[in-house]
Order: structure tokens, then sequence, then C-alpha cells
């Protein structure tokens, strides 16, 4: 199949980048390639990548302060992407959220929409309304419900190299923290947590410079005897601390769609401890792979509880279900209903007025209808509203 990654362009696209929604466009491009698709991406040009590489700017736009007009090489993708090169496509998958939606919409190559950022601001609600028929995929099924009415085509969960972290037997004695610095994320409730239980708390992240209240809230606590702020951290150095952390703690107020240290710390063996919030429960089964608690009194009462889960079972849920291989083949079969759904769309309208079929050629380019999975048809219903 030829597949169209369409990313960002504030971080580059690789393995080893800081963004989220980066990192997760480079593991899925990879595997697809892997798997023995043509792929092209759409990033900045100092992003690493195996499949063919389209780039707009030379280097990532947050390094790139000599860029004046940030919007002009985001134009120039979208050209190339949905108009210039659109038709060299079977599919598009877009990971540039509603910014992509009015060229999508006059697309001819179907596309694909992942939405990585929260939806629950009210001004989300107009272009989402005016934009009602691009298909959409969600991280958590938590995500979609500010907008339960639109065109939710199926959820897929953020997924990694099965190789990326490897798996610790034995747990530590510190709690881990990993997130932004920011009042969503709930830095002072894991801190809390830590406290009542006596227990040391190590944190890693970026701090949210935007965020200067919560900051001088935050600054004092930070310097409490039990918590380490260790800093922004690299893969190897996140390895090391979620995989010797006794649980990762999460303490958020569940606005994010999907937390991505969740299952990073499955992947190492770790189990979680967070609130009842959001999409945590689509990640953790309580009592297997962690333990969630509504307030902060809940929490600390299972902190002690952590020692008697399987960290077997952690890993083994991360490889049934958050690996990257998963991930691909799950937006493949999207990929396919999208694709075959089309097929049979041209293929309709060349049926004649009376509704026969046989005196009808079918067409000579049928590559679309070859990639096309037999029950495509019946799967246009995925379409409709999924709740």
């Amino acid at each position: 199949m030829r597949i169209a990654q369409v990313a960002p362009l504030w971080e580059s696209v690789s393995a080893a980048g800081r963004g989220d929604t980066e990192r997760m466009v480079s593991y899925l491009t990879e595997e697809l390639v892997r798997l023995g698709h043509e792929v092209t991406l759409f990033a900045s040009g100092d992003s690493q990548t195996s499949a063919r590489l389209e780039s707009s700017c030379l280097k990532a736009l947050r390094l790139a302060p000599e860029i004046v007009c940030r919007e002009a090489p985001l134009y120039l993708l979208l050209e190339r992407a949905f108009g210039t090169y659109a038709d060299q496509f079977d599919i598009i998958h877009s990971h540039i959220d509603l910014i992509g939606f009015p060229l999508a919409r006059r697309c001819p190559t179907p596309v694909a929409t992942t939405l990585h950022g929260r939806l629950d601001w009210q001004e989300l609600i107009p272009p989402f309304r005016e934009y009602s028929e691009l298909p959409l995929i969600s991280l958590s099924h938590t995500q979609r419900r500010p907008l339960p009415w639109a065109n939710w085509l199926s959820t897929v969960h953020y997924g990694l190299p099965q190789d990326l972290f490897g798996f610790h037997p034995d747990p530590g004695k510190y709690l881990a923290f990993a997130g932004r610095i920011s009042a969503e994320k709930g830095v002072e409730d894991a801190i809390e947590v830590a406290k009542r239980v006596d227990m040391p708390l190590r944190i890693t992240g970026t701090v949210d410079s935007a965020e200067y209240e919560y900051l001088s809230y935050i600054k004092p606590l930070l310097n409490h005897p039990l918590v380490e702020y260790l800093g922004e951290i690299n893969g190897n150095e996140k390895h090391q601390f979620l995989g010797e952390a006794y649980a990762l703690i999460c303490a958020s107020d569940g606005s994010e769609p999907l937390d991505l240290a969740l299952i990073e710390a499955l992947a190492c063996g770790t189990p979680v401890l967070a609130y009842t919030r959001g999409p945590h429960a689509e990640i953790i089964e309580h009592g297997y792979t962690g333990l969630m608690g509504k307030t902060r009194d809940g929490m600390s009462a299972l902190v002690a509880s952590i020692s008697q889960l399987d960290r077997r079972i952690c890993r083994r849920q991360f490889e049934e279900r958050f690996t990257a291989e998963k991930m691909a083949r799950d937006y493949l079969s999207l990929y396919t209903t999208l694709t075959g759904s089309r097929a049979q769309d041209l293929e309709m309208s060349e049926l004649p007025s009376d509704g026969s079929r046989h005196p009808v050629q079918q067409p000579k380019d049928t590559s679309m209808s070859e990639t096309a999975h037999p029950t495509a048809f019946e799967a246009r219903t995925m379409r409709t509203v999924v709740q």
C-alpha cells in the first residue's frame, strides 16, 4: 500500500525525538516500512526515517528561530501532501489535527486523521461540526467525549517498539513520576502521596514555562527531602528510571487523551498507581497491571499493595496490546476500510441508471480495489458515530 504520513513540523520525527506525537509517527512509519509498505513521510528535514522523506523546512521549527513566518513551511507541507503529491498515495494519514481539514475535504485520496490533543475546548466545536464527515481516529475512547457526534472511525492506542524497553523483574524502592511539570499532571498530588507513605519520589519531565503561577507554587514542594527532580531524560535513562521504580504514579486530572508514560512503564514491567480519571482505565487493568484510587487518601492506601502485583503480567499486557506492530496493523485495517470504501464508491458510480451491473466494464486502474478488504463495504458502517 502507498501510504503518506503527515507530521507536525514543530519537532523532528525520530524514535528518539522529544514530542510524543512525533515519536508515535516515527514508530508507526518504521513499522509500516518493515511490513513492506511504500511510505512517504511529510516532516521536517532533520527527521530520521527509513521511509521517503518530503520536507518543507530544513529542521524542526522549534530549532529554527531564523524562520519568522512559521506558517510558510506548514502551508508548503499542506499543499504537497494533500495536493501536489496526493494522487501518488492510496491513503493519507494526517497527524496535524484540524489544520489539515480544509484540504482533506477536497483531497481526491482518502484521508484519515489521528487526533493527538485535547478536544475539550469550546472553540473546537464549530470547526469539527463543519468538517463532520471527515473520518477521525482517537487515542482513547475518553478523548471522544467532548465530540461524541464526530465521525469516529476507531480508537488506536499508542504503541512502542517491542525491544525499546527491557523487562525489569525486580521492583525498586522509589515512586516514579514522568510528565510535564504542569497543573493537569498533578505533580503536587504525587508529592503528597510520597510524603504520606514515606517513600522517595523521583520526577522527570519538562517544565511548562507558560504556567508561571503554577511553577511558583510547585517549586518549594520539589525541595522536600523525599523528592528528587531529574529534569528531562533520554530514552536509555528513561528505561532505567521506569524499570527500577517500585511503581509509576500518575496523578493527572485525566484531561489528556492518553498518557504515554503508562505504556512505557508497562513495557518495563513496572505497575502503575493512578487516579480513576480520564483514559487511565483504558490502559491499566486494576489489580493486574496497576491500582487506581479516587483521591490522595485512596492512592496512598494502595501503595503497599503494589508489591503484590506480578511485573511479568505488566510486560505481557504491553506485548499484547501496546506494541508498535499492533498499532501499525490496527491502522492498516483502517486504511483498508477507507480505501476499500472508496473503491466501492467508484465502482457504484459507474453503474448504469437502471442499476444493472453486467454491461459495465471495470476500471482498468484497480490499485484501490486490489487493496480492499473483502468486507470493506460492510465496514463502512464504522463511519457512523461510535460511542
